[in-house]
């Protein structure tokens, strides 16, 4: 097992250089080996059949190979916000998501995204047990249903911004559709306060999954990935990864969910700061961590979101569960979340520390707990808004526009920052 130092920034120990933006070497001290793999054997644990040679990793080649956006886009997204006709930086946020978006690209202007696409990840927790949730755990399995039904709202914010939307059942305690359980893995998972979510075997077959439909997305065409979560009871394994990664206190990352009482919040209290304990000493190992304090839900979309980075695939982060997910990935490789951009804030508090831990400022603000992927959803239309400004708009020579006594300035924000 390859240990991690403390991750204390969004990125690699040292910023890259403009050169050290085009390596396809991830930084030694950045990459984590998923827990008890040995080399001939892939994430889902079978070995290589007939292999003289030891079978190449498919978790390490992807954290091994994640790379920076293109840089010298970005510089040239930038030069052309300075050329358009508008004072320097009057779009704001804009201005920066749509040079983001160019890196992530690789091109200048950006496009629009042809099809973005949601992948819900649903999963049932032990920890529900313990009396954490305002919702039994039988809703886990009939908003699957809900899912495939087109009648959630995901799907009809999905429809409304022009997104798809995929369900897959990693570990729902109950028999669902074949269409959305083909890697499942257990049904539910362990108390986490008391015992393990997962065996290593399952967190292993788990983040291979979830890299296996990220490439099933990308090579069906998805331009722009959207994790999303179901399982009744998964904000309290966030919220222990959360606190694990983070070093902050339990009490201070503990939210209401789904609109649990002061006695729920209380029992919530407590199986947080037992999980915590339990998770302590398994931070530096991605499997490990997930299979110990997480589940198959979290394992699933922590592979989903390193082989999208791997696969230079742009990422649109929903709220706390799924950043969860992020902040192990983040552990494995700090160049993952060059690829990310956070949709919007949650009101869990848990949420804050992560994005804060990230460097990722989200987009909108509108106390939203839902999850699935809704807010990420909402935020969607402001990331085309910002594409189609810089993709769009007409330039000052173009426009016969006079440009400012002083020629044209630079927008006041840093590439380094924003890709």
């Amino acid at each position: 097992m390859t240990e991690v130092p403390d991750a204390s920034g969004p990125d690699d120990a040292n910023v890259p250089s403009r050169d050290a933006a085009s390596s396809d070497e991830a930084a030694p001290d950045a990459v984590s080996a998923v827990s008890q793999r040995p080399a001939d054997v892939a994430p889902g644990g079978d070995e290589a059949a007939g292999a003289t040679e030891p079978a190449e990793d498919p978790w390490l080649r992807a954290v091994h190979g994640i790379e920076y956006p293109d840089f010298d886009i970005g510089y040239a997204a930038q030069q052309r916000q300075a050329q358009l006709t508008k004072p320097a930086g009057s779009l704001g946020r804009l201005e920066e998501l749509s040079v983001w978006v160019a890196t992530v690209q690789g091109q200048c202007p950006p496009h629009d995204f042809e099809r973005p696409r949601v992948v819900v990840f649903a999963g049932d927790h032990g920890i529900a047990s313990a009396g954490v949730s305002a919702y039994p755990p039988e809703v886990t399995a009939q908003m699957v249903a809900n899912f495939v039904a087109g009648g959630a709202a995901v799907n009809v914010l999905a429809r409304s911004v022009g997104a798809s939307v995929r369900v897959v059942d990693m570990a729902v305690d109950a028999e669902t559709d074949p269409s959305v359980s083909e890697f499942k893995v257990r049904r539910g998972s362990g108390r986490i306060d008391i015992e393990d979510a997962l065996t290593i075997d399952e967190a292993n077959r788990a983040i291979a999954a979830g890299m296996t439909i990220a490439d099933q997305e990308i090579d069906a065409g998805a331009d722009l990935l959207i994790a999303g979560d179901m399982g009744i009871g998964n904000t309290t394994p966030a919220a222990v990864l959360i606190a694990l990664l983070t070093d902050v206190e339990p009490v201070k990352v503990i939210g209401r969910g789904t609109g649990i009482d002061d006695s729920a919040w209380i029992r919530k209290c407590a199986a947080v700061r037992d999980a915590r304990r339990r998770g302590f000493d398994s931070t530096n190992d991605p499997a490990e961590l997930l299979a110990k304090v997480g589940g198959a839900d979290f394992a699933a979309i922590t592979g989903f979101l390193v082989q999208a980075a791997y696969r230079r695939t742009p990422v649109l982060l929903d709220g706390v569960v799924v950043t969860a997910a992020a902040m192990v990935a983040h552990r494995a490789n700090t160049r993952v979340v060059r690829w990310m951009t956070a949709g919007h804030l949650s009101v869990e508090p848990a949420h804050h520390y992560a994005l804060e831990r990230l460097g990722l400022k989200p987009l909108l603000e509108l106390d939203m707990r839902l999850g699935e992927g809704s807010g990420a959803l909402v935020a969607l239309p402001l990331l085309r808004a910002a594409v189609s400004t810089l993709a769009e708009m007409a330039t000052f020579s173009e426009a016969s526009v006079s440009e400012r006594d002083s020629g044209p300035a630079i927008s006041q924000f840093n590439i380094d920052d924003i890709a």
